[in-house]
C-alpha cells in the first residue's frame, strides 16, 4: 500500500509535498488569459488520439473551457 501525504488544502498525493510539482504559482504570475482576453491557438488530441484545433473546432462560437488541476488519478 502506497503512503500518500496530505498537503494544506487537504488534498492527498504520492508525490512529496515539497517536490516542484506540488508548488504554488508565484505571486503575481498569471494563471492564464484574463477575462475576455482571447486564448493563443493550440491543438490537443481528441479522445482517439486525433488532432483538434480550439479555434477552428468552435466555429466563432463561445466557449467555456475549464482545466481542472489533478494530483491524483
Amino acid at each position: 500500500m502506497a503512503i500518500h501525504e496530505t498537503d494544506h488544502l487537504g488534498f492527498e498525493a504520492p508525490a512529496p509535498l515539497e517536490h516542484p510539482a506540488r508548488a504554488s504559482i508565484p505571486n503575481g504570475h498569471p494563471a492564464g488569459p484574463a477575462l475576455g482576453e482571447y486564448l493563443p491557438d493550440f491543438t490537443l488530441p481528441d479522445h482517439l488520439g486525433r488532432p483538434v484545433n480550439f479555434h477552428e473546432h468552435r466555429q466563432g462560437r463561445k466557449v467555456v473551457l475549464s482545466f481542472i488541476r489533478s494530483v491524483v488519478w
